[in-house]
C-alpha cells in the first residue's frame, strides 16, 4: 500500500465522492465544499474542502456553511478538518468563526489482503450480529458501557440504516451470558475501495483481552468477502497503538470543528 496514492483515493473516493449515511440524509457539493446534511439525529458537517481553497474563500465558505444549518434548524454541526487540508490556517480560521475543536485522531488504513480474519475470542465471550431492534439495543448498552456516553443518536441511525439502507452498514455486539461488553459497526459504500470501522469499543472490565482485536478481525473478513480494498479508521490515542500493530498505517490526521447553531 502506497500511503501518498492510498490517502489521494480516500480523499477521492470518500470525501469528495461522499454518500448519504441514510435515507434521510443528502450530500452536495456546495461552492469550495462538500457537505452532507440530515436531521436533528444525524451527522451533519462538512466532509471535504476543495484542495486550492484560499483564505478569503475559505471565510466565505465557513459563513455559508453557518447559515446554511442554522436555517435548517440543525443544533450543531461539524466540519472534519484533516492534516492536509488547505489553508493551512483553516483551524484558525474556523476557530475565529465560532467552531470549537474536539480531539484530534489518526486516519488509519490498511490493506484487507493484509489484515488476520481469524476471529480469536476470550473464554465465555461470542459475537451476535445486529439485525433487529434487539441487536440495536444491547450495541448501544455496549457503546455506553465503553465510552460513558448517551446512545439516543446511535440508536437512531442504527435502525435507520437496517431499514433503509440495506448493504451499507453491518454492526455485532460481543457478549458474555445476556450481558454486552463491546461492540462495533462497520460503514460499507458500495463502488469504492474503502469500507470504514466505527465505533469499535469495550467495556473497561473487558479491556486487554484480545476482543477489540477480534473485532478488527470480524470485519475484516466481512470486507473481503464483500470485495473492499481497504479498511480505514479514525483511531484514537487509545486504539492507534493497537491497530498499528495490526498493520494499519497512518495517512493523516483529522480534527472535527463543531459549531452549535443554538445553546
Amino acid at each position: 500500500m502506497d500511503p501518498d496514492e492510498t490517502l489521494a483515493l480516500f480523499d477521492h473516493e470518500m470525501r469528495e465522492g461522499a454518500r448519504p449515511e441514510g435515507p434521510g440524509t443528502r450530500v452536495e457539493r456546495a461552492g469550495a465544499v462538500v457537505r452532507r446534511t440530515g436531521g436533528p439525529e444525524d451527522w451533519n458537517g462538512v466532509v471535504w474542502t476543495a484542495p486550492d481553497l484560499s483564505p478569503d474563500r475559505a471565510r466565505a465558505e465557513i459563513v455559508a456553511q453557518v447559515e446554511h444549518y442554522t436555517a435548517l434548524g440543525i443544533g450543531a454541526f461539524e466540519w472534519k478538518l484533516y492534516a492536509h487540508d488547505v489553508p493551512e490556517a483553516l483551524g484558525d480560521l474556523l476557530l475565529a468563526a465560532g467552531f470549537e475543536p474536539e480531539p484530534p485522531e489518526a486516519l488509519m488504513v490498511a490493506a484487507v489482503a493484509d489484515l488476520s480474519v481469524s476471529v480469536e475470542l476470550p473464554e465465555g465471550v461470542r459475537l451476535r450480529a445486529v439485525t433487529d431492534e434487539a441487536g440495536v439495543e444491547l450495541m448501544v448498552r455496549a457503546h455506553e458501557a465503553a465510552f460513558g456516553t448517551d446512545g439516543s443518536r446511535l440508536r437512531h441511525q442504527t435502525l435507520a440504516a437496517l431499514e433503509g439502507a440495506p448493504g451499507t452498514f453491518a454492526a455485532v455486539v460481543a457478549t458474555v451470558g445476556d450481558e454486552p461488553v463491546s461492540s462495533a459497526r462497520m460503514e460499507m459504500c458500495p463502488g469504492t475501495s474503502f469500507a470504514g470501522l466505527w465505533g469499535g469499543g469495550t467495556a473497561a472490565p473487558w479491556r486487554g483481552r484480545g476482543i477489540y482485536r477480534a473485532l478488527i478481525a470480524h470485519r475484516a473478513r466481512l470486507a473481503a468477502g464483500l470485495g473492499y480494498r481497504f479498511l480505514q479508521v479514525d483511531a484514537t490515542d487509545l486504539s492507534a497503538p493497537i491497530l498499528r500493530r495490526l498493520g494499519f498505517t497512518t495517512l493523516s490526521t483529522t480534527t472535527p470543528y463543531v459549531y452549535r447553531t443554538a445553546p
